[in-house]
């Protein structure tokens, strides 16, 4: 069994930081690609940013130049750190990944959501 825990986050005034993270535990052979996604009420789940095994990235226009995601495959842990945060930016962040287990079984996963508040 694999699972993704999330932690860092909480409510911030626009224009502050913060920085999640999410560490895989379990039966992993390899983490895949990584990714951050985002959910706000009565809204799709949409992908914030994405990072290879190797640490090409790609990032959703709206956080384009505020946000970073980084990966320590060592740790199992992607991180992403969000500056310059907008009232817009308030949402329930999943990380994800894709994951070869030690059975080589390949599937996603998905961590259990963390609040983010930014107040205006």
């Amino acid at each position: 069994q694999v699972q993704l825990v999330e932690s860092g986050g909480g409510l911030v005034q626009a224009g502050g930081s913060l920085r999640l993270s999410c560490a895989a535990t379990g039966s992993i052979f390899r983490l895949n690609d990584m990714g951050w996604y985002r959910q706000c009420p009565g809204k799709q789940r949409e992908l914030v940013a994405g990072i290879t095994r190797d640490g090409s990235t790609n990032y959703a226009d709206s956080v384009k130049g505020r946000f970073t995601i980084s990966r320590d495959n060592a740790k199992n842990t992607v991180y992403l750190q969000m500056n310059s945060l907008k009232p817009e930016d308030t949402a329930v962040y999943y990380c994800n990944a894709n994951v070869k287990n030690i059975n080589w079984k390949v599937f996603d996963v998905w961590g259990q959501g963390s609040q983010v508040t930014v107040s205006s």
